[in-house]
């Protein structure tokens, strides 16, 4: 569902994406994906014998989902950047909840008459938990006649 570029306002909220639970299925497969097969993400032994309970998802699932969530809405040719910090660990079968705020609306940094961008702020929460993922996206807005100039 594509965001109406032209509505988005500081305070503005993007609907929200809740992947489904994180499965030891689902690391297995991001590893094969991605080719990090460190051990405390597929094996349960070498993540206790690392201070885990358990195996923990790749903090690079946690941003690929927050990007599903920034992709889905946003045009990708429009996102400018895109950027995270990892805050804590998402143990297997923990439920994501990804969550995007515009936080202000610019104009064209180099003073043109090009599109406005937006920054959002960006957080990856736990159902019933932490937040495991803070990060920051800009985004180009291309109707820029419909959203107001931010005051100067």
């Amino acid at each position: 569902m594509r965001v109406d570029l032209a509505g988005l306002a500081v305070g503005t909220e993007l609907p929200e994406l809740v992947p489904p639970p994180v499965t030891r299925a689902m690391l297995a497969l991001y590893a094969g994906a991605s080719g990090d097969h460190n051990p405390i993400h597929i094996d349960s032994d070498a993540a206790v014998a690392a201070g885990l309970e358990d195996v923990i998802a790749h903090g690079m699932l946690s941003m690929a989902f927050l990007g599903r969530m920034l992709t889905a809405r946003v045009p990708v040719e429009d996102l400018v950047s895109f950027r995270v910090t990892f805050r804590a660990p998402t143990p297997v079968h923990a439920r994501p909840r990804c969550t995007a705020r515009v936080v202000s609306v610019d104009p064209p940094a180099d003073g043109s008459d090009g599109p406005r961008t937006a920054r959002l702020d960006l957080t990856v929460r736990l159902e019933d938990g932490p937040v495991t993922v803070r990060g920051e996206a800009v985004v180009r807005l291309r109707d820029t006649g419909a959203v107001p100039a931010p005051p100067h």
